[in-house]
């Protein structure tokens, strides 16, 4: 059976060259790289290289630059690092965050009793700018935690007025870009977040292999305690191989964003024209039917399906040979729907199936032809 792999927002299928450069790497860079000879300066090469290539993308500096083991740990390192050793005592955040940061806010809110504000959400699932404003002016040492792109919605946040939200009322400002590095242009330099997550596996690198943006001077300090690797800001012994995994995989992004971007942007769109025309009662959530207003990956769409058929429709899918979600890949194993959604749909909407379908550069047409196809029928029309 064929199958055909639309869940690219919860992890991607890594690049071959991408594998080559890792394979190269194991085989011939397997000093520690906190060794003195000369195997051990070989590996710590190959790493500030990766740094140097990552920085350079984001217009950064090295220094800068963490590797982790991925956006979770980052999320994590920042949030509780804030609070921990730069004294923040409020963390303003909102309800449709990735749990990477929702759950770490909830234990510190445990933990330090630190006082936790939501923004407002609205209807379409985008941060209300003027309530955040309002929950800026405190005299409370405060951080900021807003994702750039939702990665249920692929709603896209504006950094630029976050961040200049947060300069002007003396805010630190953290955000996941775990969905949007590798897809968009961002310049640190232009936009002043203190703080951002990355992760390899989502733009065609390996898993297990992310990093931190830590502006310069900000006080953060490690989670992990042992050697004194990162720059002492991430102890334990570098996983030469997957960074050099993740160097290679944002450089090829980011050198071919532009003809990738238009790629992807068409099969979106092509998607979004097919579901109309065969569904007419379909519903986006979020703006993920607008590529004005969305990330150009995924779409997230709520079917008009009969109950009947609604429960099993994923499995279905699956059986089919189409890999989606209902979700984020990191709640699926969980019974309860999604925490996105909730906040967003009316009960009615609720209790229809909704789906997340997102897209890279190895997907067709064709396969879209035959996702279509198979919805037909299950989808009332």
């Amino acid at each position: 059976m064929k199958t055909f792999y639309f869940d690219n927002a919860a992890t991607t299928k890594m690049r071959d060259e991408v594998i080559d450069k890792m394979t190269q790497a194991m085989k011939a860079n397997y000093g520690n790289a906190s060794s003195s000879h000369s195997f051990g300066r070989a590996s710590k090469t190959l790493i500030e290289k990766s740094r140097k290539t990552i920085a350079s993308y984001l217009n950064a500096s090295p220094s800068e630059i963490v590797f982790t083991s991925g956006g979770t740990e980052a999320d994590n390192l920042v949030l509780l690092s804030a609070v921990r050793d730069l004294k923040v005592e409020h963390i303003i955040t909102s309800k449709i965050e990735h749990h990477a940061v929702l759950h770490t806010v909830e234990q510190l809110e445990k933990e330090y009793n630190v006082t936790v504000s939501y923004v407002n959400i609205t209807s379409n699932g985008s941060v209300d700018y003027a309530h955040l404003e309002t929950l800026l002016h405190t005299s409370k040492k405060t951080l900021v935690s807003l994702m750039h792109i939702n990665n249920e919605i692929g709603n896209v946040l504006d950094l630029k007025k976050v961040s200049d939200l947060c300069q002007a009322n003396q805010a630190l400002f953290h955000s996941d870009t775990v969905q949007s590095i590798g897809h968009y242009k961002l310049d640190l330099q232009a936009v002043k977040i203190d703080f951002l997550a990355a992760a390899a596996h989502k733009f065609h690198g390996p898993k297990g292999i992310g990093f931190v943006f830590i502006r310069k001077n900000s006080g953060l300090r490690s989670l992990i305690f042992g050697g004194e690797q990162e720059r002492g800001i991430r102890a334990g012994t570098e996983c030469v191989h997957n960074i050099v995994g993740q160097e290679v995989a944002l450089k090829m992004a980011y050198d071919n964003l532009e003809k990738e971007t238009a790629y992807i942007k068409s099969l979106k769109q092509y998607f979004i024209t097919e579901l109309k025309r065969k569904f007419p009662l379909v519903k986006f959530n979020g703006y993920s039917g607008d590529l004005e207003k969305s990330t150009y990956t995924l779409v997230n769409v709520c079917l008009p399906v009969a109950p009947e058929k609604a429960a099993m429709l994923l499995f279905q899918l699956d059986l089919k040979g189409i890999a989606c979600s209902k979700g984020s890949a990191c709640q699926s194993g969980s019974a309860k729907g999604s925490h996105v959604l909730s906040e967003i749909l009316s009960d009615d909407d609720m209790a229809k199936p909704s789906i997340r379908f997102s897209f890279s550069i190895y997907n067709t047409k064709e396969e879209i032809d035959y996702v279509i196809d198979v919805l037909s029928e299950f989808v009332t029309h």
